[in-house]
């Protein structure tokens, strides 16, 4: 049987109880927390997507096997359909066990719904398995291949002596006390179904037209300016020569917290300092930290959200500023390869106008740092709450970076004047530029 091989595979490829202590964990801590940390969103992602590349699996088998139909079929061969139903098992298994794990965690359902990019995970996943494990159609299809299942039983549990079959009438009878059928448990399943699709229902489109208000006013006002703030046609005092000189000076994972004197947004984000970037390094500095990046432009070397889109940009796109502070990070060049690495991959991701750092398909400026960073070597940043919203500000994220010890400031420019003060003294000029902590 051309599909015995694959079955048995991802029979064991299937995430089991005892392989998941450190996933349920992370939902228990999430659960509290009312959100996923950036370490713990990408474990359950990694298990998530074992599993969702072992289901896809299961079902190309299935679908082949049996043409596509839900119910058995009267077939003469019992070989296919003991190699289909046990296909079938698993599938009913491991979704009713994914959906019974979350039952009480909707933070986790949420987290399994969203769209993410770096895994190639579509929106509303998690949502489509609980339909299909509830559909009533597939249901009593299983239902009815179960019952033809124990109908001939002996006969399937003959073919043992076969070449091929005895992998697979053992995984029979390891399954048949773990898949339980009834009319009462159908039922169940399906209105737990119809409340968890009626809210997700209301808060994607709360959460869509909210987007839409914000994404609508946030570029809107990212175009505007202040007046008289600046003198009309006043050029960035970030200029051309002191980005060249920052060439030279930067290295790659450098954190740059910038300003627009003049930007319209500074009234509507708290602090001084409002916008994060992230210096990735030129490609040769890339090479040398055996970092790949989906470009070789020389010219790219920012890693950066702003209204359009989490991008790389050239120096002249990134500080088109007026003052700019360069945090570095005290970390060895294997973790700063690793943070990233692991910033490249939101890449192409939308900007987020509603500032929701529990949600990682869309990213804001300082969420791309913090998604870069945290759980890398000792860094652990802290969210706060602004207006109802788990997220970090630059300030607060300066805070916390640089009180920690986590990051140093190396350069300041533009604070006083167009003074560029570098080193020890950075530091003071920033704790004087802003509300501090540190």
């Amino acid at each position: 049987m051309k599909h015995v091989s694959t079955l048995l595979a991802s029979a064991a490829a299937l995430p089991r109880h005892e392989d998941l202590s450190d996933c349920i964990e992370d939902i228990q801590q999430a659960e509290q927390r009312g959100y996923f940390l950036p370490n713990e969103d990408e474990r359950i992602r990694a298990i998530y997507v074992r599993y969702l590349a072992v289901r896809t699996s299961l079902l190309q088998s299935l679908s082949d096997a049996t043409g596509g139909q839900w119910a058995h079929r009267e077939v003469a061969d019992l070989r296919e359909f003991a190699v289909a139903y046990a296909a079938a098992c698993l599938l009913v298994r491991a979704a009713s066990y994914l959906v019974d794990l979350t039952e009480h965690a909707p933070v986790t359902r949420r987290k399994l719904d969203e769209p993410e990019s770096r895994f190639q995970l579509p929106a509303k996943s998690f949502t489509k398995i609980y339909k299909s494990l509830t559909s009533p159609r597939r249901w009593w299809a299983f239902f009815d291949a179960s019952t033809y299942y124990r109908t001939h039983r002996a006969a399937i549990h003959d073919l043992r002596g076969e070449s091929g079959m005895r992998a697979v009438v053992d995984l029979l009878q390891a399954e048949e006390g773990q898949v339980q059928i009834c009319r009462q448990d159908l039922l169940k399943k399906r209105f737990s179904y119809r409340v968890h699709s009626f809210l997700r229902r209301r808060n994607s489109g709360y959460r869509k037209v909210m987007f839409g208000l914000f994404e609508l006013s946030g570029s809107s006002i990212a175009e505007l300016k202040q007046p008289f703030v600046k003198p009309l046609g006043a050029p960035r005092r970030v200029d051309e020569s002191i980005r060249g000189r920052l060439e030279r000076f930067l290295q790659p994972g450098d954190v740059l917290i910038t300003r627009h004197d003049d930007a319209l947004s500074n009234l509507f984000l708290p602090g001084y300092w409002p916008h994060a970037a992230f210096y990735i390094g030129s490609a040769a500095q890339r090479d040398a930290l055996g970092v790949e990046a989906s470009s070789d432009d020389p010219e790219l070397c920012f890693l950066e959200s702003k209204r359009d889109g989490v991008r790389l940009r050239p120096i002249s796109d990134t500080l088109q500023v007026d003052a700019l502070v360069v945090l570095r990070p005290c970390l060895s060049s294997g973790d700063v390869a690793d943070a990233i690495t692991r910033g490249l991959q939101h890449a192409g991701k939308l900007y987020d106008f509603i500032f929701d750092f529990t949600s990682s398909d869309r990213l804001a400026c300082t969420e791309l740092i913090y998604r870069s960073y945290h759980g890398v070597g000792p860094i652990q940043f802290q969210l706060q709450s602004y207006a109802g919203r788990n997220c970090l500000s630059a300030e607060e994220l300066m805070n916390q970076a640089v009180g920690a010890g986590y990051f140093q400031p190396v350069l300041v420019y533009g604070v006083r004047g167009n003074e560029w003060t570098a080193g020890e003294a950075a530091g003071k000029v920033l704790r004087e530029s802003f509300a501090s902590t540190f």
